[in-house]
């Protein structure tokens, strides 16, 4: 038995193992996704990884009025409205989860649940032989998985010592005592960067992004291989200055490879089932000549781009 083996107590809250991911690092990947992130991005495709707690989602068009879920709730929380139609307080919702047990339509479900790093590298080494002929390995993302530093760290010793690639997805805003006791055992980090102006970042993410670019750099210092991530959202932070200033900041520090990522509104949904609010509305997709125009600026700065 490894060290890691004999080490691997811990538990975090996952929302997501996703076998056979292509687009999160090289070759076929297992992603997994951790819940909780500093940021709040306002167009956050996976709003139930914001909060590091399990989380019951309530997809409404999918409920076919049986009141099930109105009985079973200890809180009370279900409550059916004048036309019939069923929703949820969540001020009083505990997220127990005895809802989604009882639901007889799936309109219901439980989004984040406590795992070891056992049970997560159970699933993680299943798709070996994968890894070894796609040249993929595992990505750890999320919400943000840094905020898990001691199971991360665990689950990368364990990759480690099975000779899987590792891979970090990460929005970068993370103290660097915690990056740096991780990186060792990661070969490649997705690095996001939102916005180049602070304030902007702020407003669009609830953060500045001073130590964001900080840890960008002192990560490319270190020498591990980075790829820059840009989400490309129309009217917040596609606009020709904030590309170039992006392009510059990465020809400066060394930095080859961005990765664009063109706004879609595949997650509004979630928002509804959530309780929450989509700030975005009405945002149309990214146009293509948006994006044709990004990959231009960023390439005239020497950069490898890609459109994901």
């Amino acid at each position: 038995m490894t060290n890691a083996e004999a080490n691997s107590g811990k538990k975090a809250v996952i929302f997501n193992v996703q076998r056979y991911s292509t687009e999160d690092g090289p070759g076929v990947r297992t992603t997994v996704f951790f819940k909780g992130c500093p940021l709040s991005c306002l167009w956050c495709s996976n709003p139930e990884s914001q909060q590091a707690k399990p989380q019951m989602m309530y997809f409404s068009k999918t409920c076919v009025q049986c009141y099930a879920c109105v009985k079973a709730c200890p809180n009370g929380a279900n409550k059916i409205k004048d036309d019939g139609s069923v929703w949820v307080d969540r001020s009083v919702c505990t997220n127990c989860g005895v809802c989604v047990k009882v639901c007889l339509a799936d309109a219901r479900s439980m989004s984040g649940k406590k795992m070891t790093v056992d049970e997560v590298f159970d699933i993680i080494q299943k798709d070996s032989l994968y890894y070894i002929n796609s040249g993929g390995g595992v990505t750890l993302g999320g919400g943000e998985c840094t905020t898990e530093p001691e199971f991360v760290g665990e689950l990368l010793d364990r990759c480690y010592d099975r000779a899987i690639h590792t891979c970090i997805d990460t929005c970068g805003y993370t103290p660097w005592s915690v990056l740096e006791k991780i990186l060792p055992k990661v070969e490649l980090v997705l690095f996001d960067i939102k916005h180049m102006d602070t304030e902007k970042h702020k407003e669009l993410t609830g953060v500045g992004n001073e130590l964001i670019l900080e840890n960008a750099v002192k990560i490319k210092q270190m020498g591990t291989r980075m790829i820059i991530r840009l989400p490309l959202i129309p009217g917040y932070n596609d606009d020709e200055n904030n590309i170039k200033v992006m392009g510059w900041f990465m020809e400066s520090w060394g930095m080859d490879r961005i990765d664009i990522l063109p706004y879609h509104r595949l997650g509004e949904n979630k928002y509804d089932a959530l309780g929450m609010n989509y700030s975005l509305g009405d945002l149309p997709n990214l146009a293509k000549d948006s994006i044709s125009r990004a990959v231009k600026i960023l390439g005239s700065y020497g950069l490898e781009v890609h459109v994901m």
